[in-house]
């Protein structure tokens, strides 16, 4: 297979090998990790943190054994390196977004134009999501907006299984219609 020559290639730390690896699915990442909101040489940064990460997993031995193709194990690395970015934005989102918040409260105009934006069902929308409790507003922002899978929530949100996951999503979901066609 041609995997398993290339993973020996690597553990034996030929460069020709991590080249052709590196470029064989440069192009690929780039397009999977769009969909997520990163910049694009962000993107090529972590494609290359991957590449580091598995070159030096090849080099330990710990490739020696792999059951999924080289491409499916360098995209999974690179997307974990992907959510650690996300929620480290986050963090980082959410200290501007307090400065932000403020400078709203102090400027009514700004915040009458802000909202005068969005049309009207944007507007029942976002003021059904703020009336949702905080565990359905982070499991709606993950799936939809994050575009986390359940498996992904299940772990991220620490639910005992995917099905607890799922269930606690539909009945958010019903929540937040509710809110919105009752209003």
């Amino acid at each position: 297979m041609v995997d398993e020559v290339l993973v020996e290639a690597l553990k034996k730390r030929n460069s020709d090998a991590l080249k052709s690896v590196y470029l064989g699915h440069k192009a690929a990442f780039i397009g999977f990790a769009k969909k997520y909101p990163i910049d694009e040489a962000t993107i090529i940064d972590i494609y290359q943190d991957a590449i580091i990460a598995l070159h030096d997993n090849a080099v330990n031995g710990k490739l020696d054994n792999l059951k999924s193709e080289l491409k499916t194990y360098l995209f999974s690395i690179g997307k974990y390196m992907i959510y650690k970015k996300l929620k480290q934005q986050k963090i980082m989102y959410s200290v501007e977004g307090n400065t932000a918040l403020e400078n709203l409260k102090s400027d009514t105009d700004f915040s009458v134009n802000l909202i005068e934006e969005l049309s009207e069902d944007q507007q029942k929308l976002q003021t059904a999501f703020k009336s949702l409790g905080d565990k359905c507003k982070a499991i709606l922002t993950l799936f939809y907006y994050r575009g986390f899978t359940i498996e992904e929530i299940t772990n991220d949100l620490n639910y005992s299984n995917k099905d607890v996951a799922k269930s606690q999503k539909s009945r958010c979901i019903k929540s937040l219609k509710n809110l919105i066609f009752n209003t």
